[in-house]
């Protein structure tokens, strides 16, 4: 149990670093008003977990540890949800209605669509055959 809480965390870790210099990245190429670095990382968050999930359905060898230190430690600490709501909340706050409506929609939208999306990859890329 602690060599798997230790794992997690790890993997939390590598999140956190990678949630930060590709949300930075994403800043740094849009300086607009929209937040850019977060719709990218939720977004390629969301298209990993779907290829995850095509993996686990194709390959046997990928474990439910394995799974859970994905999703639950890397996953968890890359994507934002937190950050997503408070900048909806932000764009709120500052009458910026339209700005919130369309962060709402493109985050919800293009979230769904990349785990889809990951998955349709994960299949063509790790189905047997």
């Amino acid at each position: 149990m602690l060599q798997r809480l230790l794992w997690i965390a790890a993997a939390g870790a590598l999140g956190t670093l990678a949630r930060y210099g590709i949300s930075g990245l994403g800043y740094r190429w849009h300086a607009g008003g929209f937040p850019v670095g977060t719709l990218v990382v939720n977004v390629l968050g969301c298209l990993l977990f779907g290829c995850l999930w095509s993996l686990a359905e194709h390959r046997a060898g990928v474990t439910t540890e394995t799974r859970m230190i994905v999703t639950v430690g890397f996953l968890g600490a890359f994507t934002t949800f937190s950050t997503f709501a408070f900048e909806t909340a932000q764009f709120l706050q500052e009458a910026r209605p339209a700005m919130a409506v369309v962060n709402l929609v493109a985050q919800n939208l293009a979230g769904v669509l990349a785990v889809f999306g990951g998955a349709a990859l994960g299949d063509r890329f790790f189905a047997a055959g």
